[in-house]
C-alpha cells in the first residue's frame, strides 16, 4: 500500500523563546525538510492535521522551523517529540524516487536465481552511505551496501508492472555469512 503521507522529521527540541521548533530530519538531507511549506501531524483518530511553515532554515544538522500558530515557547514545547509528515508529492515529483518507508518489508531477492534471501528490516546511513539491513530466512541479519554493484533494482508497489515486488541484489561470496546484530 502506497502511503500519501511520509515521515519527514521529528521535533526534538525548541530554539529560542518565540516558538521555533528544532527538527531532526528524516529526509535525505536537512535541506529537503527545510524546503517544505506544509507539515502534518497524525492525530489519534488517524487523520492528518496540516501546519503551514512560515520559515525554516538548516542549522548544523538540524532544521529550525517557524510554524504558523506555534509562536510561544510553551506551544513549541508541547510538540517536542512529535513526528511530522509530508505529502509524498511535496517531497518528490520524480516517479523513480524510492522512499525508505516504501521498501521496508520488501523481499530481498537474488537478481539471477530469484532465491529469497530475506526481508529488508532497516536502512542505516553511517558516514552518509546507505546500508540495507536484511533479516535473512535463517533468523539472522546481514548488511548490503547500497551501491549498483550489489543492488540491481528495486520494484515497489508504486513502480510495479508485471514484475514481482522486491529488492533484487547480486551479492559477493561471504556477504550473507557476515552477520550483524
Amino acid at each position: 500500500m502506497i502511503r500519501e503521507y511520509l515521515e519527514c522529521g521529528k521535533a526534538v527540541n525548541t530554539h529560542g523563546v518565540r516558538g521555533t521548533l528544532r527538527f531532526e530530519s528524516y529526509c535525505d538531507t536537512p535541506e529537503i525538510l527545510a524546503r517544505l511549506r506544509t507539515l502534518f501531524t497524525l492525530d489519534k483518530d488517524g487523520s492528518y492535521k496540516a501546519y503551514h511553515v512560515k520559515s525554516s532554515a538548516v542549522h548544523k544538522s538540524f532544521v529550525l522551523c517557524n510554524i504558523e500558530g506555534i509562536d510561544t515557547l510553551e506551544k513549541a514545547i508541547s510538540f517536542k517529540g512529535t513526528v511530522f509528515y509530508a505529502r509524498r508529492g511535496d517531497l518528490s515529483k520524480d516517479r523513480e524516487t524510492v522512499f525508505v518507508q516504501d521498501i521496508i518489508g520488501l523481499d530481498v531477492i537474488d537478481d539471477i536465481t530469484h532465491e529469497k534471501y530475506g526481508v529488508l528490516s532497516d536502512v542505516i546511513s553511517p558516514a552518509g552511505k546507505e546500508i540495507y539491513v536484511v533479516s535473512d530466512v535463517d533468523g539472522g541479519k546481514f548488511m548490503i551496501p547500497v551501491v549498483k554493484e550489489f543492488v540491481k533494482k528495486i520494484v515497489t508497489e508504486a513502480s510495479k508492472g508485471s514484475e514481482d515486488t522486491g529488492i533484487f541484489v547480486s551479492l559477493i561470496e561471504g556477504m550473507r555469512e557476515n552477520k550483524c546484530e
